[in-house]
């Protein structure tokens, strides 16, 4: 919260954080403080008073690279919106997913934890037994309390069971895939029989009982509908909705209208597709008159498939991708507008993390936080662009496969330590062709190794040697990570985790 809105929502409660969040703060620019000081207090207009809540899309892709976006360097294919999106809003150039895989990163961005505290790691696959568990809050659950309407379409992947699915998390509407797209019988490295028929759901009910090759081309126009025909129903109250798209994650598929129309193949005909529903959605709500009552988010759930090569995307300057703790695995391209809100036209360059949206996301509607505890924290002054804004947290943890704390970063982003671990890599190899993806090899850093951000983004040079004051800072960190998270790679149990959903067993 800015200091200065701090006494007025001490005298008028939580609905002041809302209102000055929503504009109160110019008020207090041009001339309130003078009131404020003589004991009394400028209350907004009834009109202002009265102002709906702020509308919340979240747009969300499945393996889009740092590098995909024309405004992050992205070439070979145009993104017209995604750049009108950053021309409007800001452009963060250090957002961060809390694990560079599918559940695991959508655990972190619905619920606000870290996912190993809710037990979610890696991919749930169609033979999983567990998922979200019902005591958990998502960000559909928090802003529904105040009233909104709440709705998603796209990959869910946080369970696919009945009680794990969307309708039974806080979602009045879903549509869509119960988990990755490539988890189906065409696969083309899957034995025969390793995976079932991949259904569509709409609101827990298989509508389409096998997703075929053909009918995967019409994914990203089919999500977009759905999100444009929410945004019409709802435009008369508040509402979020969260577009999750399945693209560009393997198998590539792309409708007639955007096949062969980038200089990139295939991935670069998708990303065009995917700018095309960003521009949707962006129209649907122009044509509504919301443009002005919405914070539209757009990033992705974490870097390239860098071993599917022509398939995958680019990570940019940063190094490795997917799977990784490195930059590329989990720095991801994000784009926010709200205009009045967040500053057009502007550049961030703060660390930030998809954990600190539902805290962010509760003060702005004046939800309460969940129960439970979160690892999120309202970051709400940095979206702002306010002068002075700093982040509030100590540091951030990356952990990645079954619990292992891979690296820490300190809070203002400028350092970060890769813990020793073995991690993937194609080791400046080149990634596969069509489809196909070549083999990782295992790579192993055996000392804690310091890397400068602000200087040094790709993580070439480790300068621990020079900075042994921050090695031993973020160490004494990574010991409260353990202890509150557990770390497999020390075999530390955290104090603080909590068990998944499950299927009852019969007994």
């Amino acid at each position: 919260m800015h200091p200065l809105t701090r006494p007025i929502s001490a005298l008028l409660g939580r609905s002041a954080h809302t209102l000055l969040a929503r504009g109160a703060l110019t008020l207090l620019a041009h001339g309130a403080l003078t009131l404020l000081a003589c004991g009394a207090l400028a209350l907004p207009s009834p009109a202002r008073a009265a102002e709906r809540l702020p509308n919340v899309v979240v747009i969300f892709t499945d393996d889009q690279g740092y590098g995909d976006v024309g405004v992050f360097g992205a070439k070979g294919y145009l993104t017209p919106h995604l750049d009108g999106l950053a021309r409007s809003g800001t452009k963060f150039t250090n957002f961060h997913v809390a694990q560079a895989v599918c559940s695991a990163s959508r655990t972190g961005l619905l619920t606000g934890c870290y996912p190993n505290r809710l037990g979610i790691h890696g991919a749930l696959g169609p033979s999983s037994t567990h998922g979200i568990h019902a005591a958990e809050t998502t960000i559909a659950e928090l802003l529904k309390s105040r009233g909104y309407a709440t709705g998603m379409a796209g990959k869910w992947h946080l369970g696919h069971h009945q009680p794990f699915l969307p309708n039974q998390h806080g979602f009045d509407e879903s549509f869509g895939l119960p988990y990755s797209n490539d988890m189906w019988p065409y696969h083309p490295e899957a034995k025969a029989g390793t995976y079932p028929p991949l259904p569509l759901y709409e609101n827990g009910k298989i509508i389409d009982a096998e997703i075929t090759p053909d009918k995967m081309r019409n994914l990203t126009t089919g999500y977009t509908e759905h999100a444009v025909a929410f945004i019409e129903r709802h435009r008369a109250q508040p509402f979020f909705f969260y577009l999750a798209h399945s693209m560009p994650h393997v198998p590539l598929a792309v409708s007639d209208k955007f096949k062969g129309k980038s200089a990139h193949g295939l991935y670069g005909d998708v990303i065009m597709e995917i700018d095309w529903s960003v521009g949707e959605v962006l129209r649907a709500l122009a044509k509504n008159g919301l443009e002005r009552d919405t914070l539209v988010i757009f990033t992705s759930d974490n870097g390239p498939w860098l071993s599917y090569g022509l398939h995958a995307g680019s990570a940019g300057p940063l190094r490795e991708g997917k799977g990784t703790a490195w930059e590329g695995g989990t720095r991801v391209p994000c784009l926010m507008r709200w205009p009045g809100h967040i500053p057009a036209g502007a550049t961030n360059n703060d660390y930030l993390m998809t954990i600190d949206l539902l805290p962010t996301l509760a003060g702005l509607s004046g939800a309460k936080l969940p129960t439970l505890p979160i690892d999120g924290r309202d970051i709400w002054p940095l979206l702002a662009g306010q002068t002075g804004a700093k982040n509030p947290h100590e540091g951030y943890g990356l952990w990645y496969a079954q619990n292992e704390l891979q690296a820490v970063v300190s809070g203002d982003g400028r350092w970060k330590l890769i813990l020793p671990h073995t991690f993937r890599t194609l080791a400046g190899r080149a990634g596969g062709r069509d489809g196909v993806p070549v083999k990782y090899e295992n790579q192993k850093n055996l000392t804690p190794a310091l890397f400068d951000l602000r200087k040094d983004i790709g993580e070439t040079t480790d300068i621990a040697a020079g900075h042994p004051d921050e090695v031993t800072r973020l160490l004494a960190f990574a010991e409260k990570c353990r202890d509150e998270l557990g770390d497999s790679l020390t075999k530390r149990t955290g104090r603080g985790t909590r068990e998944p959903g499950r299927l009852a067993t019969k007994n």
